[in-house]
């Protein structure tokens, strides 16, 4: 692990978390909870094995991780964030929040998958009517599927498939997170191939967070 040798919080904060796919990797394991090795690779397209190995270790060295052997089926190393590890949530909350203003171009070779749909909702929208009845709305994105689910006042999401929602959102990445991060309307959606299907007034609901702040979702793997 590389350091760059400064005095200063941030500096050391980068030496820990700073190198390429560190904090998709804890992504990843925030979003799932423990992992096997062939999980996290599978989660992160792109990634080499050897270089993810070698970030396993830097992670577990820096005392971001555990990892431990799961008793027979699995038999296999499970990695877990540590307490220092779930520490990072806000931070990676925060840079999504941030970094939204650079997903208006969906490139052609860029991967996506499920738990990015569905985090997205639980970590950058709020309920605009936290006293409204519950309700359940579908996410489908290149063929990847995502529940939201409003109750309590609070915005729940999982992977899959919900058995009867009461709103469908079905299109290309770019257009479902657009709409439900308030870069676009529904209709730019709806010409970037977006349909919507079921009751509209529940995107009414659905209130994009601020910049600068974030919001206080639950993901569950």
């Amino acid at each position: 692990m590389r350091s760059y040798g400064q005095y200063c919080s941030i500096a050391r904060a980068l030496d820990v978390v700073g190198d390429r796919w560190t904090l998709l990797i804890v992504r990843e394991l925030l979003l799932k909870g423990s992992c096997r090795f062939t999980d996290l690779k599978n989660g992160l397209p792109g990634v080499a094995a050897n270089l993810l190995s070698s970030r396993l270790k830097d992670l577990e060295a820096a005392g971001l991780i555990t990892r431990e052997d799961a008793p027979p089926p699995v038999a296999t190393v499970l990695y877990t964030l540590s307490e220092a590890g779930l520490e990072l949530e806000p931070v990676l909350k925060a840079l999504g929040l941030w970094g939204l203003r650079f997903m208006a171009v969906e490139r052609p070779d860029d991967a996506f998958q499920a738990q990015w749909l569905a985090y997205g909702p639980a970590w950058f929208t709020t309920d605009a009517d936290p006293d409204g009845p519950p309700a359940v709305i579908q996410l489908v994105a290149s063929d990847e599927l995502a529940v939201i689910e409003l109750r309590g006042g609070r915005i729940h999401t999982r992977l899959g498939r919900a058995t009867d929602p009461d709103l469908v959102l079905d299109g290309p990445p770019r257009a479902v997170l657009g709409l439900l991060s308030g870069m676009m309307d529904v209709e730019r959606a709806g010409r970037l191939g977006l349909s919507v299907r079921g009751r509209r007034d529940l995107l009414t609901r659905l209130r994009p967070v601020a910049p600068g702040r974030a919001t206080q979702g639950e993901v569950r793997p």
